[in-house]
């Protein structure tokens, strides 16, 4: 079911009255186009984030975040019971995964209002409200997926990886992990990070928005900051720092490579890493 950018128009200009004024809420109307809107997302119709052209950046589409803050709102705590389970929430989870063509193994969970692409895998893991993840992507066991993530194609989140999530401020860029990307066991992108195409990164990674990240494959290192270049292989450093009780090692990623074209997407995380001898 498609849906003109004039539907959306509207609910947009809903969404911001509301977002200003709480008290709307009151009035169905409001309360009906935070439900639409959240719908819509959980149906992949509409997105947190939409990526730009090659080379471009992304756009975040603060009016959609804003209607999560709201959905929080409109939802009234209810009682789940589940066999032996009770859990006590305001918000649904997503259902139909055959219709949607979602391989989806006990007890992985994903908020209604998060859009998860045909043919996808979540092993046991959670993936919140506003997240997108993409096609062929496998979400392996105990990782998590942010609120308003964007995770691309033919990702691999090894187990227990942490992709943070983004709410607010409404504009704020989330988490995005783009095409190919892998991530080793117990990775963290969190604060709005971007992983461009095909980034490798090591077991036990963490990178926030403040990590530095020191491309150390010249003679002089290159140092970005929450941003990752495409196909680049990253491992967990430390570098020294002067404190006045003396010289500590601080983390911070190191670029140590990149993957080649060879490299079949497919590949394990150890192969990928092997060519640079780092353990993983």
């Amino acid at each position: 079911m498609h849906h003109s950018s004039h539907d959306h128009a509207d609910l947009q200009a809903r969404i911001g009255e509301a977002f200003a004024d709480r008290t709307l809420l009151k009035d169905q109307v409001y309360r009906d186009a935070v439900v639409a809107t959240i719908a819509e997302l959980d149906r992949g119709q509409l997105r947190v984030a939409t990526p730009g052209a090659a080379g471009e950046p992304w756009t975040v589409h603060a009016w959609v975040k804003q209607a999560i803050l709201l959905y929080f709102a409109v939802c009234e705590m209810k009682t789940i019971e589940v066999g032996p389970y009770e859990y006590f929430d305001k918000m649904p989870l997503k259902r139909d995964w055959a219709r949607a063509g979602v391989r989806v193994v006990p007890p992985a969970t994903a908020r209604h209002g998060s859009f998860i692409e045909s043919g996808a895998v979540l092993m046991p893991s959670y993936v919140n409200i506003g997240a997108y993840v993409g096609s062929g992507t496998m979400v392996d066991t105990w990782a998590t997926v942010g609120s308003c993530a964007q995770i691309g194609r033919n990702v691999h989140l090894s187990g227990g990886v942490g992709i943070g999530g983004v709410l607010e401020p409404p504009g704020a860029t989330p988490v995005i992990v783009e095409d190919g990307c892998f991530l080793g066991s117990r990775a963290i992108v969190v604060e709005g990070v971007h992983l461009e195409r095909e980034v490798v990164l090591g077991a036990n990674v963490t990178l926030t928005a403040s990590t530095p990240i020191l491309d150390v494959t010249g003679p002089e290192p290159v140092t970005y900051k929450g941003r990752v270049p495409a196909r680049s292989v990253v491992v967990p450093g430390t570098r020294p720092k002067r404190f006045p009780a003396g010289e500590f090692q601080l983390a911070c990623a190191l670029i140590i490579g990149r993957r080649k074209e060879s490299t079949d997407e497919r590949t394990s995380l150890n192969q990928a890493l092997r060519e640079f001898d780092v353990p993983v």
